[in-house]
């Protein structure tokens, strides 16, 4: 695999990976350019196996950065719907593997902006729907499927943890949590499907300190924005992410 990479492609393979970097440190929407890059180097089927390493190396040093300002409630409110939508995901995967979730996932993520539009537009519409715990459960087992099926989950629990009005720090912790934990469950769901080799290992080892540098990268950008523009951040790569799964536009092509 990583053999047959040209210098361009190494150069796209390089972004992907700080990609993932910069998004594990607390801006999730932007996990959505290493997807784009990733499913137009190997096919949208086989990088999810060769992001999965990727992202797991980002949410351990995340988690090494942030673990002290995780909201445990969260976590016990999503991770158990969210093992369930992986085991969906999966199922998925493997009776209709040439399906394509982009429109799927992106009407997913538009469909939970609207939500904090309108929260934002009208502060009093829908003020509880995020605390309950019935919301937390659905998020979950939505995030649990997308990230199985495309590793395109970034968004929907950002926008989540956007809604139920966390702080920066406990916005970044919770979320390396929840993905460090949801990321293990899949490694051997896509190893049984095939989607994880010695090859895109490799790949992976290579990448490893471009994804560690974007972390280091993302977090000193994020400490310098204003609560209220991360918040405006999240939303609007959200927005973009899902505009670009839904076909909107095209990258790469």
């Amino acid at each position: 695999m990583w053999r047959e990479l040209t210098y361009g492609q190494w150069l796209l393979a390089g972004l992907a990976a700080m990609g993932i970097g910069v998004s594990k440190s607390g801006l999730p929407g932007v996990s959505l350019l290493h997807v784009v890059i990733m499913a137009s180097l190997f096919g949208s089927r086989e990088s999810t196996g060769v992001i999965l390493p990727m992202l797991v190396i980002g949410d351990i040093a995340a988690v090494a950065m942030f673990r002290r300002h995780a909201r445990a409630q969260l976590l016990l409110r999503t991770l158990p719907a969210a093992t369930v939508g992986v085991i969906l995901g999966w199922s998925v995967m493997a009776l209709f593997p040439e399906w394509q979730s982009g429109y799927t996932i992106g009407a997913i993520v538009l469909g939970l902006a609207s939500l904090q539009f309108l929260r934002d537009w009208r502060p009093n519409l829908f003020e509880h729907v995020p605390q309950s715990a019935s919301f937390g459960i659905v998020v979950g087992l939505l995030a649990g499927a997308t990230t199985m099926i495309a590793n395109a989950a970034g968004p929907v629990m950002g926008l989540y943890l956007l809604m139920v009005g966390l702080p920066k720090r406990e916005f970044v912790g919770t979320s390396a949590w929840f993905f460090l934990l949801i990321n293990l469950l899949k490694v051997p769901f896509s190893l049984q499907l095939g989607l994880i080799t010695l090859s895109s290992l490799t790949l992976n080892l290579a990448l490893s300190p471009v994804i560690v540098g974007g972390l280091f990268f993302g977090r000193e950008v994020v400490s310098r924005l204003p609560q209220r523009a991360f918040d405006t951040l999240v939303l609007a790569f959200a927005v973009v992410g899902a505009l670009k799964l839904m076909g909107a536009f095209r990258l790469f092509s």
